[in-house]
């Protein structure tokens, strides 16, 4: 029989660099975005997506999650767990679909986007096909058919970018060429949002086509009572869920409501979203490490000594990532060249969603408290108390500093969280975090990148060479802070007890 923990591991790396590689491959779209579309016309394709990612969490239900607990249950048809909750979920697409349909020109109009009718379908038949595609997915995750996930994964994504190069390179010139060109019928005759939105509905129907040996494997019969037994399970969790993916992206959503240029808001989503993509990178980061601690974490919780593992784990962590954060800022002018000139206005906030991604990777690593003391109805009151603060933030200061104020409600909001979930952690599972060694390495950061800002312009190689020299300094304040930390820990461990 397999080791369960290599199996664990071995599964993590999988779904791990499937998830990072579509991540990484969608930043790549980033130069080809900001260069031919104009501003607003990204900021469109922002807001769809924002409503798309908040869809998705309503239309599953939470079944996805509900699939595993009812699966793993002894005398219950696994097969009838997974066919019950993708009829479901099916059902719901199809019912969202169809009101979506009938009602496409009201929707586009009430948006904003009249006479894009034929848009509103897309996104309502991308959600009717990734939705249950979900529950597929989990049925492939629960037989540990990880391989088989990951090609998918990766097929739908490569799909996607393949449809917006040709989308984009190839199309326009053959539809000048042949201005009847049937593809003029489903996308716009010039290059416009309508492209990458295409080239996601595009990937989904390549994905449901791959996924058709597996949709036959069900056995498509109602079982109501089952049915019921998992909605009653799995409706709270999608409620629970949706704070968290609104704290993700409510400023995108109400940038057209609150924004400091009522008429010029979707330019200013798009260039948002163009230096939201650069700070991105650290988010890739604190996502692989997440899918190495999490197992980690659980695996070491009987061990003796494991919180204080913990605890180094969070002074790494946090020191990689201001390592990351001065390395992206000190070489800023040479990495916002991937953006399109019209974006780059974008790139001022990058050091603020940079910091804001590296509080979300310190959040995770302090809120591993309540998963492993079994008290996760907190996350719930946490993330809606960060929820509160990036809206009150948003419609309180966008009206005046538009994006960046949107920045800083991430900031903010992460903050909140992280401040509330050390200050519970350290009453009901205490570890010995070392805030003070912290935002020492915080500071260290943020204050060598600064003191970078006030060095006059010189020409490329003496400014990289300076660059570089930055980062040698902090890797050397770095490894001193470590090394005074271990002795003062050694010396108080060390040191004998003072007897009368």
């Amino acid at each position: 029989m397999a080791n369960p923990l290599k199996q664990l591991a071995g599964e993590t790396a999988i779904y791990g660099l499937s998830t990072i590689l579509a991540r990484v491959i969608n930043f790549m779209l980033l130069p080809l975005y900001t260069r031919v579309l104009t501003t607003s016309d990204y900021g469109v394709f922002t807001e769809l997506m924002s409503y798309i990612a908040v869809l998705q969490v309503v239309l599953v239900l939470g079944l996805e999650t509900g699939c595993f607990r009812y699966a793993s249950r002894e005398g219950v048809d696994k097969n009838s767990v997974f066919s019950n909750a993708f009829i479901c979920t099916g059902l719901m697409c199809l019912l969202f679909f169809g009101t979506v349909v009938l009602f496409r020109g009201g929707i586009s109009t009430a948006l904003g986007y009249p006479g894009h009718g034929k848009m509103m379908v897309y996104t309502g038949l991308i959600l009717a096909l990734d939705c249950p595609m979900s529950i597929i997915f989990a049925k492939l995750r629960h037989e540990h058919k990880a391989l088989k996930f990951a090609l998918v994964k990766t097929a739908k994504i490569l799909t996607e970018v393949g449809a917006n190069l040709v989308f984009y390179l190839i199309l326009p010139a053959r539809f000048i060429a042949n201005p009847g060109h049937w593809m003029t019928n489903l996308i716009s005759s010039t290059p416009d949002f309508t492209y990458p939105i295409f080239a996601i509905l595009t990937s989904c129907v390549l994905c449901g086509a791959l996924l058709i040996p597996e949709i036959l494997k069900l056995h498509i019969r109602v079982d109501s009572k089952l049915t019921r037994e998992m909605l009653v399970y799995s409706l709270p969790l999608m409620i629970a869920a949706l704070p968290g993916i609104m704290n993700d992206l409510v400023d995108r959503i109400l940038m057209r409501f609150a924004n400091a240029d009522p008429v010029n808001w979707r330019a200013d989503l798009g260039v948002y979203q163009a230096g939201v993509k650069i700070a991105v990178i650290m988010q890739l980061f604190s996502q692989m490490f997440r899918y190495a601690a999490e197992p980690f974490f659980f695996q070491r919780e009987k061990e003796d000594g494991s919180r204080t593992i913990y605890a180094d784990v969070l002074n790494y962590f946090t020191a990689f990532c201001m390592l990351g954060f001065l390395m992206i800022m000190l070489f800023m002018d040479q990495l916002g060249l991937i953006v399109g000139r019209n974006f780059r206005d974008g790139l001022s906030i990058a050091p603020i969603m940079l910091m804001a991604y590296i509080l979300t990777g310190m959040l995770f690593n302090v809120n591993m408290w309540y998963k492993l003391s079994g008290k996760t109805m907190y996350a719930l009151w946490i993330t809606l108390a960060g929820l509160a603060v990036s809206c009150v933030i948003d419609f309180s200061l966008m009206p005046v500093y538009s994006y960046h104020a949107a920045a800083w409600g991430h900031i903010a909001s992460y903050l909140t969280m992280l401040i509330l979930t050390a200050a519970l952690g350290r009453k009901y599972y205490p570890v010995p975090y070392n805030w003070g060694l912290l935002m020492l390495v915080i500071a260290s950061g943020i204050g060598l990148w600064s003191v970078s800002t006030l060095i006059p312009q010189m020409s490329l190689w003496p400014e990289l060479l300076m660059k570089t020299a930055f980062v040698i300094a902090y890797i050397t304040i770095l490894f001193a802070i470590f090394v005074i930390h271990k002795r003062v820990k050694n010396d108080r461990k060390n040191r004998k007890p003072f007897n009368i």
